[in-house]
């Protein structure tokens, strides 16, 4: 009986996967390097990165963005998108493709047009959230402490 060649294509597949994934998520981190001088990461290793306001660690409000690889594709979080209906609105269509739910965009390869716009958005994106994060902490602290 001859040898199966659909191991040997699978793992093939798997591995241009594997590099096509990395390679995505190496992009995407270089998106975020901007950012970190100005957030904290509350998760960083291979596949997994959160970047969360200084002093808002852990509250939902204080998450910014954030990768993470899965089996089927690489997600990129941005709640900018969700908080600020501008920023949404400014997409292109193709970028809105690439969204699942109201915050996460998923990518299987690296798409140089629409990760510069991805960059431009998280960028621009970047101080309001940061403002709105800070009033909301600020509302709900004084909600606390009546």
């Amino acid at each position: 009986m001859a040898d199966d060649p659909e191991p040997q294509q699978r793992s093939s597949a798997d591995a241009a996967k594997t590099a096509a994934f990395a390679a995505v998520e190496d992009r995407l981190r270089a998106i975020l390097a901007p950012l970190r001088s100005k957030l904290v990461a509350t998760r960083d290793r291979p596949g997994d990165l959160a970047l969360e306001i200084p002093g808002l660690e852990g509250k939902p409000w204080g998450y910014v963005a954030g990768i993470r690889r899965g089996k089927r594709y690489v997600s990129y979080h941005l709640m900018s998108v969700y908080a600020n209906p501008e920023v949404a609105e400014s997409m292109s269509l193709e970028l809105r493709r690439r969204m699942q739910g109201k915050s996460c965009f998923n990518f299987t390869h690296v798409d140089e047009p629409l990760f510069a716009e991805l960059a431009r958005i998280t960028q621009d994106g970047l101080e309001p959230h940061l403002v709105h994060a800070r009033e909301v902490d600020a509302a709900r602290s004084q909600g606390r402490s009546r």
